[in-house]
């Protein structure tokens, strides 16, 4: 069981005592070992470290201990361990140490119901998950009383971070089996009435936040969705749930900035990243995507709605078995734009589509022409090799016939089909832009210049 206590500052002047006395031993240490001639050196091996809360500079002990067990948690998998983790949280919360770390141990399973974890805290918080969290088993077992449009909320925090070894199962089965669901219904049609599936985790305008080292699978919904958000880091994470599960995407971004999401592997039955309206300032590095539908912006302009999205980029990653590779897709109707784009060093194995702007993006087969768009421009792709999936072209350009997309630059692609040798044509529509190096398969149908329709276009800077 682990002491609860607040950590006290020391007087400098211990904490210059205590750093000589370390340094005399280390020094006596180096002395005896240097006597044996045969002694070797070993490097120890490079762990992955999570970055840590910002740093006190006092000398102080690091932080406090709350085990969710010593709150009354019974971790069987089958009790509803909800209240004890609400009052781990509260307690860490308002302690007034510098790092609070709620430690979900190894070796149980703890059931917990739709709740929010609200701050401001005291200091900052380290949700330690080493053992697994659930859910409730599916839309029957869910209290009524309980929200259905997310699971596990964090809410107003400054400087936190979900870690660990363990897993978070999302139990996301008998959710994607509602017939309201796109692959349940009769024919490919879906049946009326609600439809409601949870995020599994959602953070909801947290700033220096880091998500690192954690399984997650089986959401019913989203997997990660961040809302309002500042100062994200995403670190070695893996999120899988099977290709035909519906709307799991691994990890969407709303209205968030300053993003790093790096060396993961997202498996997924929806987009593996989905950047959504208000996102700026995003570095993806080093992802692993598919099966799924691949690293989209978008979709954006929906109902007519302004979205702007800014310095974007996508680079050193993998995308295997997936029906988009690197995508852009807009709705008609909508305003604003997508801008400083760099899709750079992405390795596609059988993608369908692997490089796509769709800006007649619809889900019905009703949707008309309109004379408004979200303004696409500046958008780089560069050593983007691999093979596609021949019933599709491997690079569409889709624009809007009123606001054409402009400055797209292509360099160092090569896309080979995945079965056969006929090569098919590149596909382009209202689309300007230009060729820095000669590509495979080549892409004669960028329109030169600046075309006088976005001159003429109202464009009200994001």
């Amino acid at each position: 069981m682990f002491t609860m206590k607040h950590s006290h500052i020391l007087p400098p002047a211990f904490c210059i005592f205590f750093l000589t006395l370390f340094l005399l031993v280390q020094a006596r240490h180096h002395h005896s070992h240097a006597k044996h001639k045969h002694s070797h050196f070993h490097k120890p091996p490079k762990t992955s470290q999570p970055p840590s809360p910002p740093h006190n500079k006092n000398c102080y002990n690091a932080s406090s201990i709350f085990d969710v067990r010593t709150f009354g948690a019974i971790g069987d998998g089958i009790a509803d361990d909800t209240e004890s983790f609400k009052m781990a949280w509260d307690t860490a919360c308002q302690s007034k140490s510098a790092v609070n770390v709620i430690l979900v141990p190894q070796g149980f399973s703890f059931i917990i119901q739709s709740t929010i974890f609200t701050g401001p805290c005291q200091g900052a918080l380290v949700l330690k998950v080493d053992g697994t969290l659930m859910p409730p088993d599916g839309p029957e077992s869910w209290p009524k009383n309980n929200s259905r449009h997310q699971w596990l909320v964090f809410y107003r925090i400054n400087g936190m971070s979900l870690e660990g070894g363990g897993l978070i199962d999302g139990r996301g089965e008998k959710w994607w089996d509602l017939p309201c669901k796109p692959h349940k219904g009769p024919h490919g049609t879906t049946s009326p009435g609600p439809c409601e599936s949870p995020i599994a985790i959602r953070f909801f305008m947290i700033s220096n936040l880091t998500v690192q080292g954690l399984k997650i699978k089986n959401s019913p919904q989203f997997h990660f969705r961040f809302d309002g958000c500042n100062d994200v880091h995403i670190e070695s994470i893996y999120i899988t749930a099977p290709k035909l599960s519906p709307n799991t995407d691994g990890i969407h971004i709303e209205n968030t900035n300053d993003v790093k999401i790096y060396n993961s592997v997202i498996s997924t039955g929806d987009d593996c990243v989905s950047i959504g309206s208000g996102c700026h300032n995003v570095d993806i590095k080093n992802i692993t995507c598919g099966p799924g539908h691949g690293i989209s912006i978008g979709s954006l302009g929906n109902h007519n709605s302004r979205a702007c999205v800014s310095n974007i980029t996508v680079r050193d990653s993998l995308i295997k078995v997936s029906d988009n590779g690197v995508r852009i897709k807009t709705w008609q109707g909508g305003s604003g734009s997508v801008s400083g784009v760099t899709f750079s060093n992405i390795h596609m194995v059988s993608v369908r589509n692997p490089i796509i702007i769709d800006q007649f993006y619809c889900l019905t087969k009703d949707c008309s022409n309109k004379t408004s768009a979200v303004f696409v421009s500046n958008i780089i792709y560069t050593d983007i090799k691999g093979t596609y999936d021949i019933r599709s072209p491997p690079m569409r350009f889709a624009c809007s016939d009123s606001v054409p997309c402009t400055n797209l630059t292509l360099s160092d692609i090569e896309l080979l089909p995945a079965q056969g040798y006929i090569v098919h044509d590149p596909f382009c529509w209202n689309a300007y832009g230009d060729l820095l190096t000669l590509t495979i398969p080549p892409v004669s149908c960028l329109l030169e210049g600046t075309p006088q329709s976005v001159l003429d276009y109202d464009i009200t800077p994001c």
